[in-house]
């Protein structure tokens, strides 16, 4: 049993979910948008001290047949360096339609609620 925080990985900002074991249940957190990545790891350290979770997913975006691209390659690396930074074991979860469920406005910050989305559906799909 443990809290697990859930990042859905961007270049511009990273979304940031959170959720328990017990519930099962994901709720957005926060948007971290610092502009260098020194930054984001600040903001997520922070993160990690205050929720100390035992675990971590991320989000891995994939072409539609189920491709890596790009952002697939940064996805990993980003939760590689999770793992490394903070050891805590990190678990990559399919993202390709996280965002699609959203209905956002123009402008607005959705990246926690895709952070959400990603979470819940792991706990969906660990405990199914």
């Amino acid at each position: 049993m443990g809290t697990l925080l859930a990042f859905d990985f961007g270049l511009k900002r990273i979304g940031v979910a959170v959720g328990n074991t017990v519930l099962r249940q994901a709720q957005p957190l926060v948007v971290i948008a610092e502009a260098t990545n020194d930054g984001k790891f600040a903001a997520i350290t922070r993160l990690m001290a205050e929720w100390q979770p035992q675990q971590c997913v991320v989000g891995l975006p994939l072409h539609p047949d189920g491709a890596e691209h790009e952002m697939s390659v940064r996805c990993r690396r980003f939760a590689n360096q999770l793992h490394g930074r903070f050891g805590v074991e990190v678990t990559l979860v399919d993202e390709r339609y996280s965002s699609a469920v959203l209905n956002a406005q123009r402008g607005e910050l959705i990246d926690d609620r895709a952070a959400a989305i990603i979470l819940q559906q792991y706990f969906d799909d660990a405990h199914s």
